[in-house]
């Protein structure tokens, strides 16, 4: 399984470039996995409905299934958040997975920045950049794609000679 995460400031475009490059894979005919990380409080069942009726009397996990999707929903009730590495074990088999958000972890990812942005890049400090997303030309010491180009970031992460970190 290979893993790229999109990383970058609030408002910079992150969910914008993490959907087209999920898109753009899976027309090539690959199988797309994406996890998200939320730094707020995330919930997908809303009170009233039977599965949060299930999760409120107790139960662990809750599977909501139907004929188009299923989900599971996991309660932590005062358990650590899942590492990234955890979120990726669980799941199912594909070729590619998108993650959007996990920035201080050490997988190999994609920093968006914009020229109007008040917040610093990541990339001097962080490693684990193997590319830059921006709408200007920066200094960053490896590839540069305008913050539009998918079809040239999908051709770079599907490089088998695209480095995993600028470390090696």
């Amino acid at each position: 399984m290979n893993v790229i995460g999109i990383v970058g400031w609030k408002n910079s475009g992150k969910t914008t470039l993490a959907s087209a490059l999920i898109r753009e894979l899976s027309s090539r005919g690959l199988t797309v996995n994406s996890i998200k990380h939320a730094h707020h409080m995330v919930d997908v069942d809303q009170p009233g409905t039977d599965s949060y009726k299930h999760r409120d009397a107790g139960a662990r996990e809750v599977i909501l299934a139907g004929g188009q999707r299923f989900a599971i929903m996991h309660e932590l009730r005062g358990a650590k958040e899942p590492t990234l590495d955890d979120l990726l074990d669980r799941l199912g088999p594909c070729d590619w997975v998108v993650v959007e958000g996990f920035k201080t972890h050490s997988h190999p990812k994609i920093e968006v920045h914009r020229r109007e942005s008040s917040r610093a890049p990541l990339y001097p400090e962080d490693l684990s950049i193997i590319a830059l997303a921006a709408d200007y030309a920066a200094d960053f010491t490896g590839p540069v794609f305008d913050i539009d180009d998918v079809p040239g970031i999908a051709a770079f992460l599907l490089n088998p000679e695209r480095p995993k970190t600028r470390e090696q």
